[in-house]
């Protein structure tokens, strides 16, 4: 079973490829996946008709007693084989029902695959929390598939509406599933149900649960994003919200129900709001004119019928809910994709426009009146069997004295009759001719889309009249809820339930005859509380409270926000401060007398940064603060930090020049500061509290510092002498590979700023086209001070090659010799720290760091084409590397037995080098060297040679404009 989920997951990422190649065709490929895996279902038959079950079983989070686990018994292989086969079809449907040129075919394909698998993980797990990650994956997908059509806002909408109510269902169901896996001790289902817990914390945990199944399953008061849904392509409706994503809440309730059926609250939510829902969906399904609406708001009702059987409890409900899950499964699919059938060669869906269809296309009306027939429960359908059951346990269990029986009777044979009506209308306007309305014109589109429907539709012929085989494979699930002795068959006699049935059938079609007087009567109800209009009111009152918080919080300027910070911080941490009582026994003021000057050079550069008036000053006196740092790291003996904030400051400092050059010289030109005082009271209080904060913890340790053993594990697991680089590659590289991740967000979120458009493609480089060679700057003739009065070439002999792209004000040659003297030996020594970090000084941070300083260098003397020229590399495809590097040495070691992240180490005597050690802890600091590597990279490519390159287009444009200006004064 992993291995078909793994199957899964690489077909699907693959999919968007393929389809470049197969188009269409890919479709007919990926469905080669379902159908193996249905056939691989069909294999575990043996096993689940003798009552066993099929198991499989990983390790996974072992600390929390989570695996992946997976269990086929009789529920599981009858969801797998409905998720798989319907899925199979569905698959098949879409290769005829897309054309070539669908935007978004491959992404549907990959997505619609993906699902397949998901909800195949989802029925077929046995650990509670792996069952909920496939839960809230198939929201996901679920979203993703809805909202295909991303060009329409209705598309769109109709996707997060579905998102967010089943994900808020999710969430509350996440915190039940937690509680009753806590009081049971373990993550496994089985077990779970097997132990039967009672009392009012699983009574909780179990309403909980309930409230994610009746979200998923669209119950009331959840049911208003299926309708909405019918946005989506027809295959997404007939594979989702018919056959498999919506049996998702069916299929929970049906797997607790033996074990929990009798807790307090379970009979009220399910048989009142599935009863609830069947109503609902059923009413309103009379009222559209919309097919697919006809099918949505009848899926609705159908999930509440379905819902109030598989949690009524007992055998024969038990029984007769598997058949009905089943029997909903093919007749819905079907006419799901019936519809997408008669959109595609009519044109619409709406039948007061359609006429004539059924005459024209006969073979398509005869597969859409078995489904039909089956759904109104008509005999010898396989629908008419599962109905049949569904009466007869509610009779029985009525006439026993249950009063929730009487309920579930009365209400179902209720809604059974607006089905009945309702099959008939959907019918009727699909494929009647109808006077007044000109026969549509139907386009043909050859007879392979009609494969998927008319094999559901004989599958539900054929399982009609095979009953008995069906009631011996369902009834192993049955037995699990009590005692019983009924079975499925098409025959059984005068009974109780025939009667039931042909009441409803014939008062269903009464209720179409008299169709106009129920539209009438419909029209003459008071409309009700609609759902979807409470969601609407719902996120419009949630957007203008937000809308009106942020403009009371976040008025009056960056200024503002950060005082509001700030005046929180002082606020909060000051009343802590107060509530101390763990104050150190003495104060040390200084180490050294080196630290007082230092210290004291470094508040009165903090104060002037404050009070500078232009911008370069303000960043270089903040620099400042920055390497007074680096001195006391030096002289406290960590040379290691020092080397690293040294560089941090000089990188940060050029990033801060780079922004700083489009913006005024002076600061506050136009709007002078304001409130000095209270800005002054506040950065002081600020300084002050975390002075405090300071001593307090200077105070508030406990135990013994750990920091003595850090010399002994660095040396004895990590292998080296450098603590601190052992400690950030080895020992705690779990933080630095989060905090490379973070670099990482950062760099594509600057670069979101400065390319608007899209950021595709590589720098320009000098060897590129005529286009990127012509610029401003280089079409300037430049003097060579070599030889007074002579005019150099454009092809002059250049330190560097992009040098001669410069403008005469903007090059120095001086720098220009320095860089090209000073950037291979850079690059040499950034590899050296890399390499020798583990036991001296560096590390793959520092070296990163100063390989993008020499980058910086090549940028600064030689331009934006310099750049290019001297890292002919996307930096995107940098910082991918250092991530594979790193999250693939993290879960290398899984492969091997070992613990995320555990190193390995190899070691050796070489001649002439002597004993060396290397380890996988080594292959991730290259992981880091990259990513602060590309990271520099994309800064100098989106706030340098971005900005430069806007900058040369606008100056290009000015001159355009006084050319055409001179030309229009001369003439």
């Amino acid at each position: 079973m992993a291995l078909i989920l793994l199957a899964f997951l690489v077909v699907s990422c693959a999919t968007r490829t393929l389809t470049r190649v197969m188009s269409t065709r890919v479709f007919y490929l990926i469905s080669v996946l379902p159908f193996a895996a249905f056939a691989y279902t069909l294999t575990q038959t043996p096993t689940v008709l003798s009552g066993g079950e099929v198991t499989e079983s990983y390790e996974w989070i072992p600390q929390l007693g989570i695996s992946l686990s997976f269990r086929v018994d009789t529920l599981a292989w009858l969801l797998a084989l409905i998720v798989t086969g319907i899925g199979g079809l569905v698959l098949v449907y879409c290769a005829r029902y897309f054309s070539k040129d669908e935007s978004g075919l491959g992404r549907f394909a990959a997505l619609l695959l993906a699902f397949a698998g998901t909800m195949y993980g989802l029925v077929t797990a046995d650990d509670i929390l792996v069952m909920f990650m496939f839960w809230e994956i198939t929201s996901v997908l679920s979203y993703l598939l809805i909202g295909h059509y991303v060009d329409r806002k209705e598309s769109r909408g109709a996707a997060l509406q579905a998102l967010l109510v089943t994900t808020l269902g999710g969430l509350i169901m996440l915190v039940g599933v937690v509680m009753i896996s806590v009081q049971a001790g373990t993550t496994s289902m089985a077990a779970i149900i097997d132990a039967g817990l009672t009392g009012p914390a699983t009574t909780v945990a179990i309403l909980l649960i309930l409230v994610g199944a009746l979200s998923k399953s669209a119950i009331v008061p959840f049911h208003f994003w299926l309708p909405a849904a019918m946005a989506a392509p027809t295959p997404v409706s007939a594979y989702l919200h018919a056959a498999a994503m919506v049996k998702a809440g069916i299929y929970l309730v049906a797997r607790f129900a033996p074990g929990y059926a009798d807790t307090p609250g379970w009979a009220p939510v399910l048989i009142g709001l599935g009863v609830w829902a069947m109503l609902v969906g059923a009413w309103r399904s009379l009222r559209q004119y919309d097919l697919k609406l006809v099918l949505a708001y009848g899926t609705v009702s159908q999930l509440g019928f379905l819902m109030v059987i598989v949690g009524f409890g007992g055998r024969d409900a038990g029984l007769a809910g598997a058949a009905l899950l089943l029997a909903h499964a093919l007749y819905k699919a079907a006419l799901f994709l019936i519809v997408g059938i008669i959109d595609h060669r009519a044109g619409t869906r709406d039948w007061r426009q359609l006429s004539g269809v059924g005459r024209r296309n006969r073979s398509l009306a005869v597969i859409a009146f078995v489904a039909v027939a089956s759904m109104a429960g008509i005999p010898p359908l396989f629908g008419f069997v599962a109905k049949e059951a569904v009466f007869s346990a509610f009779l029985e269990a009525a006439l026993a004295g249950d009063v929730w029986g009487w309920v579930a009777l009365i209400g179902t044979a209720v809604g059974s009759v607006l089905t009945v009506a309702y099959s008939a209308r959907f019918f009727w306007g699909a494929f009647a001719s109808r006077p007044g309305v000109e026969p549509c014109t139907l386009h043909a589109d050859g007879w392979g889309i009609l494969i998927a429907p008319a094999i559901l539709s004989g599958i539900t012929i054929a399982l009609g009249f095979a009953a008995a085989p069906v009631s011996t494979a369902l009834e192993p699930y049955a037995d699990t809820m009590g005692d019983g002795d009924y079975h499925l068959a098409l025959w059984h006699g005068l009974e109780p339930a025939l009667g039931i049935s042909a009441v409803v059938v014939l008062a269903g079609l009464a209720l179409f005859w008299r169709r106009r007087w129920v539209a009438r009567m419909q029209e003459a109800v008071p409309p009700t509380m609609d759902m979807s209009r409470g969601y609407w009111m719902s996120v419009r009152f949630i957007d203008r409270l937000s809308a009106r918080t942020t403009l009371f919080a976040q008025r009056g300027g960056l200024p503002q926000y950060l005082g509001t910070i700030l005046v929180v911080f002082v606020v909060t941490l000051g009343a802590a401060a107060t509530m101390n009582r763990t104050w150190p026994d003495s104060i040390r003021l200084f180490d050294y007398p080196q630290q007082m000057f230092i210290a004291a050079a470094m508040a009165i550069a903090a104060v002037m940064a404050g009070q500078a008036t232009q911008r370069m000053s303000a960043v270089l006196l903040v620099g400042a603060t920055g390497f007074g740092m680096v001195a006391l790291f030096a002289l406290h003996g960590a040379p290691d930090i020092a080397l690293t904030q040294a560089l941090v400051e000089l990188v940060t400092l050029v990033v801060f020049v780079l922004v700083l050059r489009r913006l005024p010289i002076k600061i506050a030109q136009r709007n002078k500061p304001v409130k000095r005082i209270l800005r002054s009271a506040v950065g002081i209080s600020v300084g002050v509290i975390m002075a405090i904060v300071a001593v307090i913890a200077l105070g508030a340790r406990q135990e013994e510092s750990i920091a003595g053993e850090w010399p002994r594990l660095a040396f004895e697991e990590g292998h080296g002498r450098n603590i601190v680089n052992v400690v950030l590659v080895d020992i705690r590289a779990w933080d630095t590979m989060g905090e490379i991740a973070v670099l990482v967000v950062v760099a594509t979120g600057i670069a979101s700023l400065l390319f608007v458009t899209g950021r595709a493609g590589p720098l320009p480089r000098l060897s590129g086209s005529k286009q990127q060679r012509r610029g401003r700057n280089r079409r300037k003739v430049l003097t060579d001070p070599v030889a007074p009065g002579a005019e150099a070439s454009s092809n002059r002999m250049s330190w560097l090659l992009a040098g001669r792209t410069l403008a005469p004000d903007h090059r120095s040659v001086l720098l220009e010799v320095l860089v090209r003297l000073l950037f291979h030996p850079a690059i040499v020594v950034s590899i050296y720290f890399l390499f020798a970090g583990h036991n001296s000084p560096g590390g793959g941070f520092a070296g990163g760091l100063l390989a993008g300083l020499a980058l910086v260098a090549r940028y600064l003397a030689g331009g934006r084409f310099e750049l290019a020229e001297a890292i002919p590399v996307d930096a995107g495809k940098i910082l991918g590397a250092g991530i594979v590097l790193a999250v693939g040495t993290a879960i290398g070691s899984l492969f091997f037995g070992a613990e995320a992240l555990q190193s390995a180490y190899f070691e050796t005597d070489v001649p002439l080098l002597g004993h060396l050690s290397f380890g996988t802890s080594t292959i991730f600091d290259f992981g880091v060297y990259l990513v602060v590597v590309g990271l520099t990279l994309d800064i100098l490519r989106s706030l340098g040679a971005e900005i430069d390159r806007q900058q040369e287009e606008a100056d290009l444009s000015a001159e355009s404009r006084d050319d055409f200006s001179e030309t229009e004064a001369t003439r």
